[in-house]
């Protein structure tokens, strides 16, 4: 059996590609379901974020395995193999481990060291567990991604500055403006991103903050987090009137701000420009929006350009990351080969035990006469001298899992004892 990945991100394929894979977080545990159904995947996990989608499983066959997730990824974006085979990128084993690691520390993230992820990871795990689509291997690795990430933000200065695209997009907007100060900001969307945004408009000092939402308490509270005001849907149109700076983070799928909506408002917004950042995967602002003159619309993709900039800052930083994450995965490796040796070490255990009792019950009529203390006295005895015999080759047994001597002692202990 092999781990497994396969999948999409920011750095495979375009953003017109990765919108189509993207699955909303209350479709996940259907999707991991339907994975898990399929004939080669043991256990599964799936990982769906603005820049990535990810599958992680546990595969009888590395080829059937690739063969059911590609079809899984084709059905849910519509495309032909042909299409997705050029972004795709797959990984097993060690590779794959060390690959989690790093989405978890914040390395592969468009923003390096970003902070969002490691709860993302989290919830990816969490949803494939309710699932019962992730058993030992991938409760092992996810354990172990999530710790490293932790690390990577408590022993480093990877997540300093710029940590999260929600932080990203509000310094992306003051970069084009120059500063936010007096400016009629409009945050559509109120969810886990909307939160981050609002609050990173919060601190850069923006004039007004207006949310708007599709469900209006939500939309209410994120206002009044931070002093803003919220609206419904059905008042956007008027809201971009007064906009100067529109940052779309819906997860509707679908796009809410319409090229009718801002053609109407810009009839009436007295000639000033308009700044709208859509960081929404699938996007929330219509594509042709972006062709109106006093508009400009920036997205994902402009997000990273501009991020890339940034590197510097966070750059040293990663030789101390890429350390952790080369700890992390010797320990897991440690761990997981340890665990290859447990069912053998059991069926060992297993065997001698059975021999224990047998031996006491052919020997039963001359133990007839004996009181229930010396009983549990001869008992006890004999589990002791199994245990004692059995103590050193189970320790061996475990401790040179996954090496050639390892190997061949399994097979020597195998064969001696029949275990198969």
């Amino acid at each position: 059996m092999s781990i497994v990945v396969i999948g999409v991100n920011h750095r495979t394929a375009p953003l017109a590609v990765l919108e189509r894979l993207t699955i909303d977080r209350s479709d996940v545990p259907k999707a991991v379901a339907g994975l898990a159904a399929r004939d080669n995947l043991r256990e599964v996990a799936v990982l769906s974020t603005c820049n990535r989608t990810e599958v992680y499983a546990v595969a009888e066959r590395f080829h059937g395995a690739y063969a059911d997730i590609r079809d899984f990824l084709c059905e849910l974006g519509s495309l032909h193999p042909d299409e997705l085979h050029p972004h795709l990128y797959s990984q097993h084993d060690e590779a794959a481990a060390r690959h989690l690691f790093e989405v978890a520390s914040g390395l592969d993230s468009a923003v390096l060291g970003e902070s969002e992820i490691l709860g993302q990871v989290r919830t990816a795990w969490q949803l494939a567990k309710d699932e019962g689509a992730v058993r030992s291997t991938l409760d092992l690795l996810f354990r172990h991604a999530l710790r490293v990430g932790k690390r990577a933000r408590s022993e480093t200065a990877i997540g300093r500055g710029t940590s999260s695209i929600s932080h990203a997009a509000v310094e992306l907007a003051t970069d084009r403006l120059g500063d936010l100060d007096g400016r009629h900001v409009l945050v559509v969307g109120a969810g886990e991103m909307g939160v981050g945004v609002a609050t990173a408009l919060h601190k850069a000092g923006a004039g007004s903050i207006t949310v708007c939402n599709r469900t209006p308490e939500r939309g209410a509270e994120l206002a009044a987090r931070v002093g803003g005001r919220a609206i419904g849907l059905d008042e956007l149109r008027r809201a971009l009137v007064k906009a100067d700076v529109v940052v779309a983070c819906t997860a509707s799928g679908q796009s809410v701000v319409t090229f009718d909506d801002v053609v109407a408002s810009r009839r009436r917004a007295d000639g000033r420009r308009l700044l709208i950042v859509d960081i929404a995967v699938p996007r929330s602002v219509d594509r042709a929006v972006g062709l109106l003159e006093d508009v400009t619309v920036l997205d994902l993709d402009d997000l990273r350009d501009w991020a890339d900039r940034g590197l510097a800052q966070r750059a040293a930083e990663v030789d101390r990351v890429r350390l952790l994450v080369a700890e992390q995965l010797e320990q897991f490796t440690v761990e997981a080969t340890a665990r290859q040796a447990a069912p053998l070490v059991a069926q060992l255990h297993a065997h001698a035990e059975e021999v224990r009792t047998s031996e006491l019950a052919r020997y039963a009529s001359r133990l007839a006469d004996l009181d229930d203390d010396e009983r549990e006295a001869v008992e006890a005895l004999t589990r002791a001298i199994v245990a004692k015999l059995l103590h050193g080759p189970s320790v061996r047994l475990r401790h040179d899992a996954g090496t050639p001597r390892g190997e061949r002692n399994a097979a020597a202990v195998s064969d001696l004892f029949d275990l198969h």
